[in-house]
């Protein structure tokens, strides 16, 4: 589900007091999402990193009571103690903890207590982890572990991370770019080594270091420090054409011809238009598409329909069609 999903239903559960444990890949805003329930809502919030703990960290550490001759366990100083009437008690990154310390959470997670110590009746547990194939260091969830939530996959969404960053002061550049560039804002590939690759949280990181405003000569290199090199290079090259690029949606709804003039503006023209094609696009939008490519030099004509028949994207039927083949016909391969 997307996040603003994601993020209503975490918010209904948690005021059932229902264990949630939110999946997903690094970097999407797992943690963020469920801070902003408990600001929202005006609860407390406790992000708390069972990888850090040990056991008995959990439980609390046992000490002898002299009065009664009885071992007392003395409960955790981290977690919710009652002072703030209702929160949500956030254990994130729950998978990457060694087995032992998610056993010591069984209790805690389905009977809101462990050893001498109970969770406050407002408060609500909400987990999140990365899946074991996002390559990260986590340990499989015990059976009797996972069967104490709720389940729920949030997955990158496009519209909602931009109106999210519409609202936050994100350089504009960096919005206008993952509509021209769809796939630049989660570029995560667990076959791929790159220590650096683009999700939400480091194109917020790329958007602190235009703010930084570094000179020239530092900023290919700290941008590539955040989203790769590759996404860098493309990026920086978008915010130097980005004043002369027309309006994607205005070319597919067929109310603008404006063609750039620089090659690199064009390149990234064509690309960014093809990512806006898929298999829901509209045979007027196609129309409209393919009516603007015969503006456009040769080779970036073919370019846009060769990508697009690449993804079976069925062009024969389309009203401009014939027109398009009649005029560079003799440049496909």
């Amino acid at each position: 589900m997307n996040p603003s999903k994601a993020k209503r239903s975490i918010d209904h559960l948690t005021k059932r007091k229902v264990p949630v444990f939110l999946w997903g890949s690094p970097g999407i805003g797992k943690s963020s999402i469920v801070a902003q329930i408990a600001r929202d809502r005006d609860i407390g919030f406790i992000d708390l990193r069972l990888s850090l703990l040990d056991p008995t960290d959990l439980r609390g550490i046992p000490f002898f009571d002299s009065a009664d001759n009885s071992a007392v366990w003395a409960k955790a100083s981290f977690l919710p103690d009652g002072s703030t009437k209702e929160g949500i008690l956030f254990l994130d990154e729950l998978n990457t903890a060694a087995p032992m310390v998610q056993a010591s959470a069984y209790q805690l997670i389905l009977d809101r207590k462990i050893g001498e110590y109970t969770l406050p009746d407002g408060w609500a547990i909400v987990a999140a982890g990365n899946r074991e194939s996002d390559r990260g260091v986590v340990f499989r969830m015990a059976s009797p572990l996972a069967n104490r939530f709720v389940h729920l996959d949030m997955e990158v969404d496009l519209e909602v991370w931009q109106a999210w960053a519409k609202t936050t002061n994100i350089d504009p550049t960096i919005i206008a770019f993952s509509s021209y560039r769809p796939d630049a804002l989660f570029a995560f590939n667990t076959q791929n080594d790159s220590k650096a690759f683009a999700t939400p949280r480091t194109w917020e990181y790329v958007n602190e270091i235009l703010a930084s405003v570094p000179d020239d000569d530092l900023l290919m290199d700290m941008v590539s420090g955040a989203i790769g090199q590759e996404l860098a290079a493309s990026f920086l090259g978008f915010r130097s054409v980005a004043s002369s690029l027309p309006d994607i949606d205005k070319i597919l709804d067929g109310t603008s011809t404006d063609v750039p003039n620089e090659t690199s503006a064009l390149h990234i023209l064509c690309t960014s238009l093809t990512m806006k094609i898929d298999d829901e696009t509209r045979a007027s939008e196609l129309d409209n598409l393919l009516r603007y490519t015969l503006n456009l030099p040769g080779e970036f004509a073919v370019m846009i329909v060769q990508d697009l028949r690449s993804r079976d994207i069925g062009l024969d039927y389309i009203k401009s069609w014939p027109l398009w083949m009649r005029k560079f016909n003799s440049l496909l391969h």
